[in-house]
């Protein structure tokens, strides 16, 4: 099916969606895209196995599979200088939680509170014997941790937009 952008695949409901952007593993280059050849030295190197390939050929991180632990390991089996050491605050990919966790969803379940080693997840009591998921974005090191424990698959990644500064008129 194409996604051409053209009134007949408009009103038959092919709207294109803009492809969200991949995660690429820790201390990717500005020029990434670029410099990876492609050759899986990353992906093989990842002690966690975390890296695997995307259609398209480039490594990408899965955190379904894992945690990263900010190794490095990946940025020294790259010889084509696509990726460098990096420390975790380097990462700019950090969690989100969705409507589909179950605690929200009145099932007990604090996995991600206990997988979370920077603690950047905490529960807040709600009524009714529930609890929400707060989750402290300073905190969070977007290592992957609560996402490999998550049951209902309801942690994400993105990377957060900065904060734009108001202007005082």
């Amino acid at each position: 099916m194409t996604t051409e952008h053209s009134r007949r695949n408009f009103l038959r409901g092919r709207l294109s969606q803009p492809e969200p952007p991949r995660m690429r593993p820790p201390g990717a280059q500005p020029s990434f895209a670029n410099l990876c050849t492609h050759c899986g030295d990353c992906a093989r190197a990842c002690p966690e196995a975390i890296i695997i390939r995307h259609p398209s050929g480039e490594p990408v991180v899965d955190f379904a599979r894992g945690a990263c632990t900010f190794c490095n390991a990946c940025a020294e089996a790259c010889e084509a200088g696509a990726l460098k050491p990096a420390a975790p605050s380097d990462w700019p990919w950090r969690a989100t939680i969705d409507t589909s966790c179950f605690s929200l969803n009145g099932v007990f379940c604090r996995s991600c509170e206990d997988a979370c080693e920077p603690r950047a997840i905490r529960f807040r009591l709600m009524t009714a014997g529930r609890s929400a998921p707060v989750l402290d974005q300073d905190q969070c090191t977007g290592c992957g941790e609560c996402a490999s424990t998550c049951p209902a698959g309801a942690i994400a990644f993105e990377v957060p937009r900065p904060a734009t500064e108001e202007k005082t008129a």
